[in-house]
């Protein structure tokens, strides 16, 4: 089943100053695929949302239908700040809107059942400080976490650029470089051209389950050169793919029952592991999707005997990486 397009990050961060110019590039968001065939269409539906109670048309921001880069369609001045704050002597507030995406152009109202994520705006009532006076972490990322979750067993694609679109706009005397660092080989690769971070082969999470990799930062100022480092992490999201298998290769176990015995006695024990999935809570929700059965036809027996299921997390170790999986004991 097709499960469409997806954001391989839940939420983005970035910070708008006062007076910024119309034009000015915030944010690119980008959109993995299902299936080769799509192509990503990305939108903005609703008003961006100042507080729990409060909403306000959204006259400011625009994104690039097919390029996912969100940016200011109008400057916003303090008269603007004023009316999208919550206190009007405070130095900052945060807004919210949503980014849909969809693998054909936008009709106004596929936005409520739209694949979405959330962008946090910081506003803040002063002009953007100078470059000279940011530091190298502040030239290099934003302040959110480079965190991000890939699906199993989909296409290629770009995960992420490095470089910030504002920072680019408007310190271009900066010389701003990148690297992706990784201990040992994996499938990812880093465009020095784009600055984007790809995903470069399809992934399997019971091989591996998490990657952690490292961006460099350089920062080149005339004969000056500063240096930062951050982690950049990417989780493989469960696909269900992978059938349980049993230790020994037996799906079925004889019970012996002597006379005398009491209630509660463990008479035979079967284990099952599935390194596809993890415990889901409530346990009930686990429990449904295995079930132990006892063969007989007699009803004495269906009465008199019972299957206990119980199960618990564990980690398998394939090529060296722990992956998490189930074990199920009946």
């Amino acid at each position: 089943v097709a499960l469409g397009l997806y954001f391989p990050r839940k939420e983005y961060l970035e910070n708008v100053y006062i007076d910024e110019p119309a034009g000015m590039p915030l944010l690119r968001i980008h959109a993995l695929k299902d299936s080769h065939e799509e192509v990503p269409h990305f939108h903005l539906c609703q008003n961006l949302i100042i507080s729990q109670a409060r909403s306000h048309e959204n006259n400011w921001f625009q994104i690039k239908e097919k390029k996912g880069l969100l940016y200011l369609s109008k400057s916003l001045d303090r008269e603007d700040f004023n009316m999208l704050s919550v206190r009007n002597w405070m130095p900052l507030s945060k807004v919210m809107l949503y980014v849909f995406l969809s693998s054909h152009p936008f009709q106004e109202k596929e936005c409520d059942s739209a694949t979405r994520t959330t962008v946090f705006l910081s506003l803040i009532n002063a002009t953007a400080p100078a470059c000279s006076s940011l530091t190298a972490r502040q030239l290099c990322f934003t302040e959110m976490d480079l965190s991000f979750h890939i699906k199993e067993n989909k296409p290629p694609g770009t995960l992420h650029q490095l470089q910030l679109p504002s920072v680019h706009h408007l310190c271009q005397n900066l010389s701003i470089s990148y690297k992706l660092l990784a201990a040992e080989s994996v499938p990812f690769w880093y465009n020095e051209n784009t600055t984007s971070v790809w995903v470069t082969q399809r992934l399997d999470r019971e091989e591996r389950e998490r990657y952690e990799l490292i961006a460099k930062c350089t920062v080149r100022e005339g004969f000056r050169e500063m240096q930062v480092e951050v982690p950049f992490l990417v989780n493989v999201l469960d696909e269900d793919d992978s059938p349980p298998f049993l230790p020994n290769g037996t799906d079925t176990a004889d019970a012996v029952v002597e006379f005398n015995r009491k209630e509660g006695t463990v008479l035979s024990t079967l284990t099952v592991y599935d390194a596809d999935t993890t415990p889901i809570y409530p346990l009930a929700s686990s429990r449904k999707k295995y079930t132990g059965t006892i063969i007989t036809d007699d009803p004495w027996i269906s009465e008199t005997f019972r299957v206990e299921h119980i199960f618990d997390e564990i980690h398998f170790s394939p090529n060296g990486s722990q992956v998490r999986g189930t074990r199920h004991e009946y």
